[in-house]
């Protein structure tokens, strides 16, 4: 049932995993900003900025490597979480799904962080980069996992409750 307020929270993680895809998660430029890196689920790229920042025109990927693993990562947490909400029949079998997506989602932000900290040396170690929306999304989606678990955990305890009562 979509209007189960569990039925939204897992609607939402299934959209904050899905717009992982559309943002980057870290960024860092060189303090003459002539070079940076752009870090997505999909990919990373080392970009020479030719003139400035600013002026897009000029810029000039260098090296880029595949990041596929963790797309598939995000596309599997979302598609869980959509397989999910058809499961409110079995609320012990949602459960475990949102175990298993509570998984996806915590191995996801680990390999992002531990792939940014590899990232990190390769423009300039002493300059830190910013953590963009690519990788906050699966956290705001690991929260509506969490209350959405907590919903399903309630609603079982609900229905134990009320078969006792028969």
């Amino acid at each position: 049932m979509i209007q189960r307020i569990q039925s939204i929270l897992l609607i939402g993680v299934s959209i904050c995993m899905g717009m992982v895809l559309a943002y980057y998660i870290w960024g860092e430029a060189n303090p003459e900003k002539t070079k940076g890196i752009l870090f997505s689920a999909i990919d990373m790229q080392i970009i020479d900025f030719g003139e400035g920042v600013t002026d897009k025109t000029d810029d000039v990927i260098i090296e880029t490597q595949s990041m596929w693993y963790l797309a598939a990562l995000a596309i599997l947490a979302a598609l869980v979480s959509l397989f999910s909400v058809f499961q409110f029949k079995n609320r012990l079998n949602q459960m475990k799904l949102g175990a298993l997506n509570s998984l996806i989602m915590v191995s996801y932000l680990g390999i992002c962080f531990f792939k940014v900290n590899q990232f990190e040396e390769l423009v300039n170690p002493q300059v830190q980069g910013n953590f963009q929306l690519g990788f906050f999304l699966p956290a705001v989606a690991l929260v509506l996992n969490a209350v959405a678990n907590r919903f399903i955990r309630k609603d079982e305890k609900l229905v134990k409750s009320v078969d006792r009562i028969r």
